[in-house]
């Protein structure tokens, strides 16, 4: 998929391959098929000269948007002239060695300082916390999946979204199969919570559960189960690139830009919570830049779980009506290492369409940390 992204991204813009400096791929899998550095496979996939090297990080559910910062950073310093960057993620693909229940390596040092708990937990955890109700997240999640029915049925995402082929060319996939459309806050009442069997499972060795790890640290009695699978973000594949040009490259080459990276952040929080650093990640690119978030025409914040945007709608006084304006992972879905660069797509593709200035892309991600964005219209 990101090979293809990456071909479909030279045909739009018309540069020769040959001429890119580096391809960075944000990934959160780095093993089986995901594994070797993915981004450099994805150059050679796609047929590209083979003097064109790759790169692979990693910062979970940041990956993508980090590794667009990445190239921005190479780019603002004069060290690369054309970079590409974006992520990719066949979640489809992570086999029972991935996605372990909690983010610790494996390493008791660790566990012992920091007794992380799964992510959905840490969801609950801020909603029990910020006194979210059942009924409020599913509310979110009904209005994200509103939005995405409409925007796709106007054609919003179609400047972006390219179908994914096989290899003799033929297409296997031209529309996205997650939303679901038509979904209320009735239907999804329903639905049983998906985390609370595992918060009610004994830690292996040790007498206490998931659940009595994050009450300890928050000092609740008990951690309010409201998650599942219609009101967290969808298990999906997904890839996406977008390029990076230094001002004489676009000089040299009369390509006019659609926009300007004006501030990134990343910052890091408590990591049994984990999922609580949007807002600050936010903030701290909004200081950089010298604005405020009422400076911020539309805003997108990962829909990791309900109870994330409607925590950094709280914590920044964000007007919802601005955020997540053509739904969000919810409803489309969260390709790990590729959201990120998705979601600058989307901001920027809306902006165009709604002819206003700035957009902010703001992500929580796995180990406590949280990364930001701020694009303006050229």
């Amino acid at each position: 998929m990101f090979a293809q992204c990456l071909t479909a991204l030279a045909r739009r813009t018309g540069f020769d391959p040959a001429e890119v400096d580096d391809v960075i791929g944000g990934n959160g899998i780095l093993s089986g098929d995901h594994a070797d550095d993915i981004a450099r496979l994805s150059v050679l996939l796609a047929g590209w000269p083979e003097s064109v090297p790759g790169m692979t990080l990693n910062r979970f559910c940041g990956s993508g948007q980090q590794a667009i910062t990445v190239a921005a950073t190479a780019v603002a310093s004069g060290a690369e002239h054309l970079v590409l960057a974006g992520g990719v993620e066949s979640m489809s693909r992570w086999d029972v060695g991935v996605g372990l229940p909690t983010i610790d390596g494996d390493n008791p040092a660790f566990r012992a300082r920091y007794p992380t708990v799964p992510q959905g937990i840490s969801a609950d955890l801020i909603a029990t916390l910020e006194g979210f109700t059942r009924a409020d997240v599913d509310a979110y999640a009904a209005e994200s999946q509103r939005r995405a029915a409409v925007a796709i049925a106007e054609g919003r995402f179609d400047r972006s979204v390219i179908p994914v082929t096989d290899a003799d060319g033929s297409v296997v996939l031209e529309t996205d199969e997650h939303p679901r459309p038509g979904t209320t806050a009735e239907n999804l009442s329903g639905l049983k919570p998906a985390f609370a069997p595992m918060g009610s499972a004994s830690v292996d060795g040790e007498c206490r559960t998931f659940d009595q790890i994050g009450a300890e640290r928050y000092g609740v009695e008990t951690i309010d189960h409201v998650h599942h699978a219609g009101n967290s973000s969808g298990v999906v594949d997904g890839a996406a690139a977008a390029a990076v040009a230094s001002k004489a490259w676009l000089d040299g080459h009369d390509v006019t830009p659609r926009a300007r990276i004006r501030a990134t952040a990343a910052i890091g929080s408590e990591p049994i919570i984990m999922l609580t650093a949007p807002g600050p990640a936010a903030q701290r690119c909004l200081d950089r830049a010298g604005m405020r978030a009422a400076d911020i025409d539309l805003w997108e914040v990962n829909e990791a779980f309900a109870a994330v945007p409607l925590k950094t709608i709280r914590d920044l006084g964000l007007d919802p009506e601005r955020v997540n304006v053509n739904g969000g992972a919810i409803a489309l879905g969260h390709p790990i290492g590729a959201t990120g660069a998705m979601l600058i797509g989307t901001v920027l593709d809306e902006l165009e369409r709604r002819d206003l200035t700035t957009g902010l892309v703001t992500m929580c991600t796995g180990g406590g940390m949280g990364t930001a964005t701020i694009i303006e219209r050229v």
